[in-house]
């Protein structure tokens, strides 16, 4: 089965790629924009199956549909929600929301497999798909929190963060100069309000910013310790199945 990736970031290609290994899988190329992808579509014979990311470096991968007929099968890339992404399922187009989970990437591969004759072109409505995401590539991060201390609101920036931590039920913004504040809010919702650029939840009780990384130990069981300029309360600890998607975060 032939295989490509059209990816922005270059470790989530390579990390996509190490995971489709594991399936058997072989990449042949790995792209990441839409001009590099329409240069190779036009002169090279097209895959089975394209693992396609929505938003490249230079624009969103729709357009590369616009300027090229494309005779793959698609399977979307993507870190927004799964309420926008109901759009690709009236489509017959599989999706894998990020950071991807290997069990989930087998399960769309097995679609693919079963679902779609040899030879079969997949019709796409771009245009359909775009007006029912209604603008999910400008989403806005969150840039600040704002929290209660007795009677009165503090906003904190997220310069001012070191770490979110979760604490029995609670969920805790710790800063750089030592506090903690509690939040109304639970990491799983933090996760897709704060720049996976910049922000990664290492395990289930931590959310770390790439900035507050002190030093990074071995750690036992093939697992991290990250230390922290001033959380001391409990060993951060980067969880086993998270480690090899945390070192291509922090490249």
């Amino acid at each position: 089965m032939k295989t490509i990736i059209i990816e922005d970031e270059k470790p989530a290609a390579r990390l996509l790629q190490r995971k489709l290994e594991k399936l058997n899988i072989e990449v042949g190329v790995m792209l990441h924009s839409v001009e590099e992808a329409v240069a190779w579509f036009s002169k090279n014979e097209h895959p089975d199956l394209i693992f396609l990311d929505i938003q490249l470096s230079d624009g969103l991968s729709f357009e590369i549909f616009e300027k090229v007929e494309i005779k793959s099968a698609v399977i979307f890339t993507t870190a927004y929600d799964e309420f926008a992404l109901r759009a690709f399922k009236l489509n017959s187009v599989d999706y894998l929301l990020k950071p991807i989970d290997e069990d989930d990437l087998e399960l769309a591969i097995s679609k693919f497999k079963d679902r779609l004759p040899k030879n079969e072109k997949l019709q796409l409505d771009f245009e359909q798909i775009k007006k029912m995401l209604s603008n999910p590539f400008d989403k806005e991060y969150k840039k600040r929190f704002t929290v209660k201390i007795g009677q009165h609101l503090k906003v904190i920036s997220l310069d001012e963060i070191e770490c979110f931590f979760s604490e029995n039920k609670g969920t805790y913004i710790h800063t750089f100069d030592n506090r903690n504040y509690l939040i109304e809010s639970t990491l799983e919702f933090l996760e897709q309000e704060l720049d996976p650029k910049y922000f990664y939840r290492i395990s289930r009780k931590f959310i770390i910013p790439i900035k507050a990384i002190k030093e990074i130990i071995l750690y036992s069981n093939s697992r991290l310790k990250v230390i922290l300029p001033s959380y001391c309360d409990d060993e951060v600890i980067v969880s086993r199945e998270k480690v090899a998607d945390f070192k291509v975060w922090i490249g």
